[in-house]
């Protein structure tokens, strides 16, 4: 099975390293010198992991036979693939790949059918799930334990407990501003960390 492990970006320096924006909970590994990633286009690999460090919060690698500026711009904007056993797991039983996830059921805490897990999409600051209701609609969830208490990979379900709103809008909590005399919708206090991503 093939997963996205990252991004790569600009060129650094003059001798062949370029940034990644890392798409892997597990970098270590997925990016770790001697690892061979496929690509997108395949036209740019594989490519080998020579080196790697990091670099004021960001991770720099170099690629054999990457030598110059010139060879690591023209890298720009390749997606790098890793080849993963399907059967295999995330160490910490907290985070999921993405392909665990996908194709779940969604349901409420008391068993009502919200939809199916379609997609995860991987945000700098937190993973959001989509899922797509019976009427076509989709919905964004942010994946974090207060909002997704369950993941049953063993019954392929994923259990909602949302705040008022999130899946169908017309129960948002509406709160009257008495200065402007209007209605307005009271955001929902969502925490931004997650803690339960999918790797990318």
């Amino acid at each position: 099975m093939q997963l996205v492990v990252g991004k790569i970006g600009r060129a650094h320096g003059i001798k062949g390293d370029v940034s990644v924006e890392v798409r892997t909970d597990e970098p270590e590994l997925r990016l770790g010198p001697g690892a061979v990633l496929l690509t997108d286009p395949a036209s740019a690999g594989p490519l080998t992991v020579e080196s790697g460090k990091v670099h004021s919060g960001r991770l720099l690698l170099r690629f054999a036979g990457v030598k110059d500026r010139n060879g690591a711009e023209a890298l720009r904007g390749t997606i790098l693939i890793a080849e993963v056993d399907p059967e295999e797991s995330p160490e910490d039983p907290e985070e999921y790949y993405d392909h665990q996830l996908i194709g779940l059921d969604v349901v409420l805490l008391d068993g009502t059918p919200v939809g199916e897990l379609t997609e995860i999409v991987h945000l700098p600051y937190q993973d959001l799930l989509t899922v797509k209701k019976p009427d076509g609609t989709e919905v964004l969830v942010p994946f974090v334990s207060r909002i997704v208490p369950t993941i049953d990979l063993e019954n392929q379900r994923a259990v909602l407990d949302p705040p008022p709103g999130l899946i169908d809008p017309d129960q948002a909590d509406v709160v009257r501003d008495a200065d402007a005399g209007s209605d307005t919708v009271e955001d929902s206090d969502v925490d931004a960390d997650s803690d339960a991503e999918g790797e990318r």
